[in-house]
């Protein structure tokens, strides 16, 4: 417990610092920005740029349309934006999980397969995920499974599972390959089959590895659910609304930096949820090898 309390006492105060630099960046530096030239060393700090905090934090109580029938306010419809992307970024992430573990598992097994695939899955984290998007958008769209025709949040979650089974195949490999070679040795010695020893042995020391590794793919996966929603247009999620918000900045900055906000906050609640997984491990919890 007290952990625990530590590891949000430091997040609220990370923000809180945050906060303050953000302040005082507005407060030190000119409101034109520093240029050099051509070159552009600090950024603007003016309103139009850089609105305060509680500016951005009282635009949330505010109406999203002026004057509309529809009286949701911007706090509620960044919300909203941010639930629908956070269930797509979970369901990103449990589908990239299970890929990424079973990968690590045969990579484990098949010392062959680990010489042979690993590299590609290295690589494969090269590829722009902008790229990726509209293709796999646009092979979805042809998808009929048993009258269920493809939607577009299916590409969304798609695209979020690419980006979560990196760290989860890498770190669940890592861990795998862990224990000591007197471990290993002396469950051989006792005629223990590779399922035994992966159960008995190397799944348990792979935790220490693979809880960290989920943290990390869960923000991977919120980042690739974002940035999907932007490529593909798929309406509904906080990155459609950042290009909403965006179109107009001009007039109202501060609006779209309640977007930013949510989908910041969306990526620390995204890291929470794979605290579930470490409260139900925490008897394999040891020290790092």
């Amino acid at each position: 417990m007290v952990r625990r309390s530590r590891t949000v006492l430091t997040a609220v105060a990370a923000f809180v610092l945050l906060i303050v630099l953000w302040e005082l960046a507005k407060l030190v530096l000119p409101a034109a920005g520093v240029t050099v030239g051509d070159v552009r060393l600090l950024p603007r700090t003016d309103d139009a740029a850089m609105p305060h905090v509680w500016t951005v934090l009282s635009r949330l109580g505010d109406p999203e349309v002026a004057g509309a029938a529809d009286t949701r306010s911007v706090g509620a419809a960044v919300a909203s934006a941010a639930l629908f992307t956070l269930g797509l970024s979970l369901g990103g992430l449990v589908l990239g999980g299970v890929l990424g573990v079973l990968l690590a598992l045969l990579m484990q097994r098949f010392g062959l397969l680990e010489r042979a695939a690993l590299p590609y899955v290295v690589a494969s984290q090269t590829v722009p995920l902008i790229a990726i998007a509209p293709l796999v958008a646009g092979w979805g769209g042809k998808i009929v499974i048993a009258g269920w025709a493809w939607q577009p949040w299916a590409s969304v979650m798609v695209i979020a599972s690419y980006l979560a089974f990196f760290p989860v195949a890498v770190g669940m490999l890592r861990g795998l390959t862990s224990p000591l070679k007197a471990d290993v040795e002396l469950f051989r010695t006792l005629a223990a089959g590779w399922w035994t020893t992966l159960l008995r042995l190397r799944l348990p020391a792979a935790v220490p590895h693979l809880l960290p590794a989920a943290r990390l793919a869960a923000a991977a996966a919120v980042v690739g659910a974002i940035v999907a929603e932007i490529s593909t247009g798929t309406r509904g999620g906080i990155g459609r609304l950042i290009i909403e918000y965006a179109q107009q900045a001009t007039g109202d900055p501060s609006k779209l930096y309640t977007a930013i906000l949510g989908a910041a906050v969306l990526g620390l609640v995204a890291a929470a949820a794979v605290g579930l997984l470490d409260v139900g491990l925490r008897r394999y919890r040891g020290s790092v090898r």
